[in-house]
């Protein structure tokens, strides 16, 4: 094999490689903010629906098993869909405390 068509291989596996790369990384980058976005607003409506559990005058078993199910979706992590029903969760358990005070 000659020293050309070694060049030629090489350099058309690193152009397509870097083809990949560039077309891959911005939509790797933009899925992992999208997670971390995800988990900052279940984190948050977790914490949320846990104000308003230490606010209310009655206790809401329906809202409590919502809490418990959202804090236990977000101790075991996941990706996005994982976050948005944890979020979900919390957001209905918060409604629901504050409905009843």
């Amino acid at each position: 094999m000659s020293h050309t068509l070694l060049v030629w291989l090489v350099g058309g596996v690193v152009l397509v490689g870097a083809g990949f790369a560039t077309t891959l990384l911005p939509t790797w980058r933009a899925r992992g903010q999208e997670q971390r976005t995800a988990w900052s607003a279940a984190r948050a409506a977790i914490d949320s629906a846990a104000v308003s559990r230490d606010a209310a005058a009655a206790r809401v078993v329906e809202a409590e098993r919502l809490l418990a199910r959202a804090e236990s979706i977000a101790a075991a992590r996941g990706g996005t869909s994982a976050a948005r029903a944890a979020a979900e969760h919390a957001r209905e358990a918060d409604r629901l405390w504050r409905t009843h005070q």
